[in-house]
């Protein structure tokens, strides 16, 4: 089973502090507990084969972090991961994807949608009960074969308080 893991982005400046809240980028304090859980994860040998992030600045910042701490050697923009996107557009992805290399999967973007995907995948809808906290971590084992809504499998979620530990 290939591993998809939903990361939500660092801690960022507060909400208003910018025009557009697209731009806001990851604090100080955000960037540097990033980092120490980029570490953590590369102790624990996670090595993405590719990393997806939302467009938006502070998850941006957090991939580049992921890549950067030797966890994978490419990341690329996925809008879908956008506040608000379409869970479908990813399975649409993860269908064409040729995974005969296997190797695990990244997803960085914002809560409640990540924590709204995850329960999409392992119950067939979003119950609204998965929390990820700003650069918390969720792991799901998804189906070797068919479709992954409703077919995944958690098996790891974690705040960042217990990788920085």
């Amino acid at each position: 089973m290939p591993n998809l893991y939903l990361i939500r982005h660092g801690i960022a400046a507060d909400r208003g502090t910018y025009a557009n809240d697209d731009d806001r980028p990851l604090t100080a304090e955000g960037d540097r507990k990033t980092r120490q859980v980029a570490a953590r994860l590369k102790t624990l040998k996670l090595r993405f084969d590719r990393i997806l992030s939302s467009p938006l600045v502070r998850a941006r910042q957090t991939a580049e972090i992921l890549q950067s701490g030797g966890l994978s050697s490419r990341w690329e923009i996925f809008p879908a991961l956008a506040p608000d996107g379409d869970l479908r557009e990813w399975i649409d992805w993860y269908g064409n994807l040729d995974k005969s290399a296997g190797g695990d999967l990244a997803l960085v973007g914002h809560q409640p949608d990540l924590g709204d995907w995850a329960e999409s995948l392992i119950w067939g809808e979003a119950r609204d009960v998965l929390v990820v906290k700003k650069a918390g971590v969720i792991g799901l084992a998804l189906p070797d074969t068919g479709p992954p809504l409703g077919n995944a499998q958690l098996f790891w979620l974690t705040p960042p308080k217990f990788l920085l530990g």
